[in-house]
């Protein structure tokens, strides 16, 4: 079961940091291909892999600033809310039920 699990958190951080090559800032969009709602709820989804490449390279940003505005702050913001508030109710139920 533990190697299982241990496949699955593998394939997930290869998937995530494969995928990561769309990166805010990394040139995909700009004045004529601006980022929409999708690419609002992509960026949201890898914002803290995009705060920690940010480190290492100085124009990749958490934030597209070629967006199209409400749409993709919309997008940004339900997969930031949804991606971190996920994480913790499933682990206020997990505490809950071993408190019983």
């Amino acid at each position: 079961m533990k190697l299982k699990i241990l496949l699955l958190m593998l394939l997930l951080g290869v998937s995530v940091f494969s995928l990561s090559g769309c990166v805010p800032g990394d040139g995909v969009n700009n004045d004529h291909n601006l980022a929409g709602f999708f690419w609002g709820i992509w960026h949201g989804w890898i914002a803290p892999i995009s705060l920690i490449i940010g480190m290492f390279k100085q124009h990749i940003r958490i934030y597209e600033i070629n967006n199209s505005g409400w749409w993709y702050d919309l997008g940004f913001y339900i997969a930031v809310i949804s991606g971190f508030g996920g994480l913790s109710l499933s682990r206020r139920k997990k505490l809950n039920k071993e408190d019983s």
